[in-house]
């Protein structure tokens, strides 16, 4: 493979693009915090919907599909197709809630919803987790990605792939703050859908693989096709599918899909116009995200298990590549080393798009945590609007060469999906009852955050160690087994810390509830909510609307696989799910 002079000048044109449209927005950015954090508070939906959906593409999204394909088949993308029933609750119960709040970050929640020192204490160490740690480690497994990337197509090194995209992200997501990441946004996720689907297509086109017909007949790819997991192998449906719907969905907190909406999701939300525009937002976005955009990324992992059926067939395609970057996940760019001059370029930058989108989202958020949530509460409350949007730039700064860092260091995608899921195990439950049971108290998630650390560390680096000694003090346990204690432990140990400890005061809890107009069983005694729909009738849009996606994404699969009476019958579950969700709405 070797680029062209066409291919570096669509490669040099997005560079400039994204810089270009990054400096316009900034000289709109207000200076102040709230329009440097949240862009004014006067965002559009359909602008939100797409700055969501451009940030949980990044340049990992399509390596993670392709490592879960050709492991598992097209049946374990439900390990994030799971997520689903998280966007949708957020949608129809928690968006409104978040908008009405009034708060500038999720982290400034906690005082909110709780009182004294101790929710001081919860929303300062948050801060630092979130805005700190949990952000590097999202930002380096996106680097990672932008690093087998820079050097499967664009033969670079990684340190100068980063480079080179870091400091174009810096400069724009310092300048403008989040009014230029949305802006810079819309271009990107334009960009990087044009860019897979066009690559899928053409793939698809190429002589090895005969088309979509010749791909589905192949004798690598015919066992990988399935849209579910064998029901007959529990080794096989239980951990792809009963898991992650039964499970991780609401008991892991990951990026994108925080049960009851958090990080970049709320963030969005906090800078729609209204709590129309909060909801249309994510509805958008949970639409788009599972069932416009999985396709394009499939067809090309399953096309690449004909072209490079396994680890040694990337070894020897790509020699300069080393050792421990080599996985299943770098099939995804190696299928696109097949690609013509012109496309080549194209696609590249599209995804060097992808990946700097996720970069200074997660770079605006961290920053908006360490300086509202730590530095301007607790270091110096003072500080004027000016001092506090530098200190954001600074700890852009300061995150960026962090998160790309660890990039350089981290080996394989589906590594860092694991461990994110078992950071944030058990968790979840919290996060969504902590809106509606009056006993969830500010020591309650303390208990949470320190259950949950102690648990993932146990199972990271202590119990395989364990396992594989000669007394074999433990038995071996899966991810998914380890994912399923750790939600448990976590679990059991903040249900009872919310009986045993005691309860916020009554005045704090009445604040909470004529703020956000929450309503409900758990909060029988703190007075009526007249802001507000139906929880009930929430949920009831919510399994609606994962029909109607989930029905949407199978049919586009069914029809795919050329099966069209099941697409047709899938399509039309899908219609009438979304009409049920129409009418309810009417309700409102």
């Amino acid at each position: 493979m070797q680029l062209t002079t066409l291919d570096w000048i669509f490669i040099g044109a997005y560079f400039a693009l994204a810089l270009g449209v990054g400096l316009w927005a900034s000289k709109q950015a207000k200076t102040d915090s709230a329009g440097y954090f949240l862009a004014g508070r006067n965002m559009p939906w359909w602008l939100l919907g797409i700055s969501m959906v451009a940030t949980t593409f990044s340049t990992d999204t399509p390596n993670l599909v392709t490592d879960l394909v050709r492991q598992q088949g097209v049946a374990g993308n439900w390990a994030w197709w799971a997520f689903l029933l998280t966007g949708m609750v957020t949608v129809f119960v928690y968006a409104r809630l978040w908008r009405r709040s009034g708060v500038l970050t999720d982290i400034s929640f906690y005082e909110l919803r709780y009182g004294g020192k101790s929710a001081a204490f919860l929303r300062g160490f948050r801060a630092l987790y979130l805005g700190l740690v949990f952000n590097v480690l999202v930002m380096a497994t996106v680097s990672l990605a932008a690093i087998k990337l820079g050097g499967i197509l664009l033969g670079w090194p990684g340190w100068l792939t980063l480079l080179v995209t870091c400091s174009i992200t810096l400069v724009y997501s310092v300048m403008g703050g989040l009014r230029a990441v949305i802006l810079t946004d819309f271009v990107q996720f334009i960009l990087a859908m044009i860019g897979s689907v066009w690559a899928a297509w053409w793939i698809l086109d190429l002589p090895e693989i005969g088309g979509l017909d010749g791909l589905l007949t192949h004798p690598a790819v015919v066992p990988q096709l399935s849209l579910l997991p064998d029901l007959s192998d529990a080794n096989a449906w239980i951990p792809m599918l009963l898991i992650p719907l039964a499970v991780q969905w609401w008991s892991s907190y990951y990026p994108g899909a925080e049960p009851g909406g958090g990080g970049y999701i709320a963030q969005r939300m906090f800078s729609a116009k209204d709590e129309g525009h909060a909801v249309g937002a994510t509805l958008l976005f949970n639409v788009a995200h599972y069932a416009l955009r999985p396709w394009p990324w499939i067809l090309v992992a399953l096309a690449s298990l004909v072209m490079f059926p396994d680890l040694d067939a990337l070894r020897e395609a790509f020699p300069h590549v080393t050792e421990d970057k080599i996985g299943h996940d770098l099939a995804y760019p190696a299928m696109l080393s097949l690609l013509p001059s012109g496309l080549l370029g194209l696609v590249a930058a599209s995804l060097l798009a992808a990946f700097m989108s996720t970069m200074s989202t997660q770079l605006n958020l961290g920053a908006s945590y360490l300086v509202h949530d730590f530095y301007g509460r607790f270091i110096k409350p003072e500080a004027s609007e000016r001092e506090r949007v530098v200190a954001g730039q600074v700890s852009t700064g300061v995150s960026l060469v962090l998160g790309a860092g660890l990039g350089l260091t981290l080996t394989d995608a589906g590594q860092a999906f694991n461990l994110l899921l078992l950071l944030g195990a058990g968790t979840g439950g919290l996060f969504l009852l902590r809106w509606f049971w009056w006993r969830i108290s500010a020591a309650t998630e303390i208990a949470a955050m320190v259950i949950s650390l102690a648990v993932a560390a146990y199972f990271t680096w202590v119990h395989d160690a364990l396992a594989a000694s000669p007394a074999a003090l433990v038995p071996e346990l899966l991810a998914w087994q380890k994912l399923v204690w750790g939600t448990a432990i976590t679990t059991f140990g903040w249900l009872a810390s919310a009986w045993l400890l005691p309860p916020e005061k009554r005045e704090v809890l009445e604040a909470f509830v004529e703020q956000t107009g929450v309503s409900g069983a758990g909060w029988r005694g703190f007075g009526s909510a007249t802001k507000g729909s139906s929880v009930g009738r929430g949920l009831a849009q919510a399994f609606l609307g994962c029909v109607a996606v989930y029905g949407a994404l199978m049919a586009t699969g069914s029809f795919l696989y050329g099966h069209g009476l099941r697409a047709g019958m899938l399509a039309a579950l899908a219609l009438a799910a979304a009409g049920g969700v129409l009418l309810l709405h009417r309700k409102d």
